[in-house]
């Protein structure tokens, strides 16, 4: 059984995900995390107002954070310190905040899975990429959000650009700067933030007198409830910090 605390229990992917858990037979939901919900019982299960003190007061195997970038990484780092493994669904953690939850969780000899989208198509697509930047060096990257999304790139765009590093040829200049996104560990992200958008990202890849276009869009949060539970079952076997879904 996995004893797991859930942060962000009320949000728009956590009431989802609380009612999924629920359902298997192999998880167990131990408290929950919201500020706006503190001190109540969400359907039997006691919610308080920091990871902090939910950690303190009853025991889990697992944090799941869905809560907001500004809050994740001290999240995932009191975890450490209890000895309680992480799953991070919230995006907008750097390539060096990673870096360091994963030098906290390699000496604490625990593990963390984290992934700015656990879409199972979100998860192909950046394999599928990995292979073909193999063949195709050149490609761009660009990252579709809701207008209200706090963080430009997305998760999603970043944990891609991780993936890639290394593989981009360094090629032709890149004219005016402004006009040109953000360029990341060698790859080049364009951010669109619109209303009518849901989420997605999709990389170009382009040689001579071809192009390869792979892309992943969804449309509500049902895709990151099953990434999310193959997430969770992952962590208990890994040490360190692995960005991504695996299969």
């Amino acid at each position: 059984m996995i004893r797991i605390c859930l942060a962000g229990i009320t949000g728009y992917v956590g009431r989802e995900l609380f009612q999924a858990i629920r359902k298997e037979p192999d998880l167990h939901l131990m408290s929950g995390v919201s500020r706006t919900a503190a001190g109540t019982v969400y359907d039997d299960v006691p919610v308080f107002a920091s990871v902090e003190e939910a950690l303190r007061d009853i025991e889990c195997d697992v944090l799941v954070d869905y809560t907001h970038p500004s809050v994740v990484k001290k999240n995932v780092l009191r975890a450490i310190e209890r000895g309680v493994r992480s799953v991070i669904g919230t995006s907008g953690l750097s390539d060096d905040d990673y870096a360091g939850l994963a030098a906290a969780a390699e000496l604490a000899g625990i593990g963390i899975v984290a992934a700015g989208n656990f879409a199972i198509s979100a998860a192909l697509l950046q394999q599928f990429a990995v292979e073909a930047a193999r063949f195709m060096k050149r490609w761009e990257i660009l990252d579709y959000g809701s207008v209200t999304k706090p963080d430009a790139p997305s998760g999603t765009a970043r944990e891609l650009a991780f993936r890639l590093r290394g593989e981009v040829e360094d090629c032709a200049p890149h004219r005016e700067a402004a006009s040109r996104g953000l360029e990341l560990n060698g790859s080049q992200i364009h951010s669109l933030r619109l209303p009518g958008i849901y989420s997605g990202i999709e990389i170009q890849f382009g040689l001579p007198g071809e192009r390869l276009i792979i892309r992943h869009e969804s449309s509500s949060v049902e895709p990151y409830i099953a990434g999310t539970m193959l997430a969770i079952r992952q962590v208990v076997s890994i040490t360190g910090v692995v960005r991504g879904l695996s299969f």
